[in-house]
């Protein structure tokens, strides 16, 4: 056991050299609009706003702005913070001797004294802001790289496998499956990849004429380049490489800005997906990673170039974004629930359920991160 330990730790000790500087890149451009989103909207709602802070702990360097808020960054890189004024801690839990000792000025300018459709605007404008990140770097990489394409045709039908049994052939081109217009194979992968063990109807062109065949991806452990593992729907074919069936598709910014919302989509219906399939047992719950497994990932995405790296902070935004919406006190989204509980009621919970919901919260959370990062080091051991 002791062996194995050493083995992680030199495997992180020198892994993680390498992958620090993409890995605090994609992840201060995340935290950053995150905590922007926030800002802003109180900015906007008449909040005064104390800090605002690119990690946590001591701070390392900052400045004052002409409203008074501290813009500083802090020596743990592993997130950030907007602190209101009448919060007690970063986590925006309000400190009850503050609020009641404050003068109507004072009030005025308190988070904690807005009526509950600002604050619930303030919250939610974090996860937003992810989002909205998230299409505006999509929407920049079809404008300014084009949209990739390969033509779904098949090169090669693996034996025994669930195309096989299909009767998918050599030269087939799948135009539509159960009714969603394939216009690519990775338009196909996507399909198959999330309905392992479900019979699908393929529209397939072959030759000059039209084929309807139905199969049942089986699901597998694949390895993308790098080594990592998923667990995905496989039908058991291979793409066609020849030139003419790759091509990088120019689009105008208008068709760009649509097709970043449909890739932020994906990502989103893909992710919610793979959490569902943790609870069916569908999906392997060893594949949650944490900040190890993040920085690994930047590494190995920054060897591609720097468009790969900013795709991989779009789609990280936009994992945060979800996280943070999840209804666990703490979070935006544990926030938003008690916000709601307030706008039903009438009048916010009190001190007590609040405390105790902000407990449970934080143990949530600290149960999610230590099990990420166990995860993490078993990944980075075997790698």
């Amino acid at each position: 056991m002791s062996e194995f330990f050493l083995h992680s730790f030199n495997t992180l000790s020198h892994g993680l050299i390498g992958y620090i500087i993409p890995f605090l890149f994609v992840l201060t451009i995340v935290v950053f609009f995150h905590e922007l989103g926030h800002f802003l909207v109180a900015r906007w709602a008449g909040v005064k706003v104390l800090t605002f802070s690119l990690g946590f702990g001591p701070e390392l360097a900052g400045f004052n702005d002409r409203h008074g808020t501290r813009w500083k960054i802090s020596a743990i890189p592993l997130g950030g913070y907007v602190k209101f004024f009448g919060d007690e801690s970063e986590a925006s839990t309000p400190s009850p001797e503050a609020l009641a000792n404050m003068t109507e000025e004072e009030r005025a300018g308190s988070f904690h004294h807005k009526r509950v459709g600002p604050r619930a605007a303030i919250v939610a404008a974090g996860p937003i802001a992810n989002f909205i990140l998230a299409i505006v770097i999509f929407t920049c990489l079809f404008t300014f790289f084009g949209k990739p394409s390969t033509t779904a045709r098949v090169d090669k039908v693996e034996a025994g496998s669930a195309a096989a049994a299909a009767g998918f052939q050599v030269g087939d081109i799948v135009t539509d499956i159960d009714g969603k217009t394939i216009g690519s194979f990775s338009d196909m992968q996507r399909v198959v990849g999330v309905r392992a063990g479900e019979q699908l109807s393929f529209t397939v062109k072959r030759g000059d004429s039209t084929v309807q065949l139905r199969g049942t991806p089986e699901l597998r452990e694949v390895k993308d380049p790098f080594g990592n593992v998923q667990r995905l729907g496989v039908l058991g074919i291979t793409r066609s490489t020849a030139p003419g069936d790759v091509l990088t598709e120019r689009v105008d910014p208008a068709t760009a800005l649509w097709l970043g919302v449909k890739e932020t989509w994906f990502v989103v219906d893909r992710t919610l997906a793979y959490i569902g399939g943790i609870f069916t047992g569908r999906e392997a719950a060893n594949q949650v990673g944490g900040p190890l497994r993040i920085a690994q990932i930047s590494g190995q995405v920054a060897t591609i170039g720097l468009a790969a790296l900013i795709h991989l902070a779009a789609v990280l935004s936009i994992s945060i974004g979800l996280l943070n919406l999840f209804p666990v006190p703490l979070l935006d989204g544990g926030h938003l629930l008690f916000y709601a509980v307030e706008a039903v009621r009438g009048r916010p919970l009190s001190e007590r359920a609040q405390e105790m919901g902000f407990r449970i919260g934080l143990g949530l959370v600290l149960m999610l991160m230590v099990f990420a990062t166990y995860n993490d080091i078993l990944h980075l051991a075997a790698s």
